[in-house]
């Protein structure tokens, strides 16, 4: 069953990353990555079309309680979601604590083992701190960068599932799990 989470007042270190509560001033820094082609399509969104796209997103990020900014060098280049998952797609789970883990990243930042920093630590906190039992964290089956990050980060292959993206195409998505 999806854990009531908050991460409003939460920040976690790598080495090389802060994850943290997003911020308004962050705007600047989130459009410039959500505006890219290639990034938010693998994810199951649409480039932003303006800032004020990005700013009405980020107010709504801000607001769930359940988003962390990836700091980089003082910049923000991606985000991971706590996010609630399709109960009705992992019934067996149905008697453990258990959310969905869904990640972005900057283009530029691509093939420099952040995402998996970034993963691990917030799975990391949900498992010691929020006491979760499972992570859930799902790809589209041609997205090899996300099942590269979800690997690394100790997710294996459940189940196939459909996805309906925010343009309206139906996709192939593969849903994964990280037990405690």
């Amino acid at each position: 069953m999806n854990a009531p989470i908050d991460v409003s007042a939460v920040t976690l270190h790598t080495p090389r990353l802060t994850l943290r509560p997003w911020q308004m001033q962050d705007l600047a820094d989130f459009y410039e990555y959500a505006r890219v082609d290639g990034v938010g399509q693998m994810a199951g969104w649409l480039p932003h079309k303006n800032i004020e796209e990005s700013r009405t997103i980020l107010q709504m990020f801000i607001a769930s309680k359940t988003q962390f900014a990836i700091v980089y060098n003082g910049k923000v280049i991606g985000s991971v979601g706590v996010e609630k998952y399709d109960e009705s797609f992992l019934p067996e789970y149905a008697d453990k604590h258990g959310r969905e883990l869904g990640f972005v990243l900057s283009k530029d930042y691509w093939g420099q083992g952040l995402m998996p920093e970034a993963v691990n630590a917030a799975a990391d906190y949900l498992f010691e701190k929020e006491n979760l039992d499972f992570l859930v964290c799902c790809h589209f089956i041609e997205n090899d960068r996300s099942r590269r990050v979800q690997e690394k980060c100790g997710f294996h292959h459940v189940k196939q599932a459909k996805y309906t993206t925010r343009w309206g195409e139906v996709k192939d998505e593969w849903i994964s799990i990280r037990e405690k």
